[in-house]
């Protein structure tokens, strides 16, 4: 399963976000690949991501199994279940 985070750096979240992804690397030892959505446009548009940050979990065919939108992130373990 593939998790995305999409979020723009240089914003008011953006270090909240880094700081998430980090604890979420040193907790689980897993990486969540990130994307910018402004060089992305393809890919957010075809999943009708319009608010920042989002973390999209999807399954192999490209479904999406779970998302979480806005500044309130999820916790480490709700989206680690969908990397296992």
């Amino acid at each position: 399963m593939r998790v995305v985070c999409i979020y723009r750096d240089n914003q008011d979240y953006s270090r909240t976000v880094a700081e998430w992804l980090d604890n979420f690397r040193r907790q689980t030892g897993r990486e969540i690949e990130t994307l910018d959505p402004d060089t992305n446009t393809s890919f957010c548009e075809a999943y009708d991501i319009v608010e920042y940050p989002t973390i999209l979990a999807l399954g192999e065919a490209g479904d999406v199994r779970a998302s979480w939108r806005g500044r309130d992130l999820p916790l480490i373990n709700e989206v680690l279940y969908y990397m296992l």
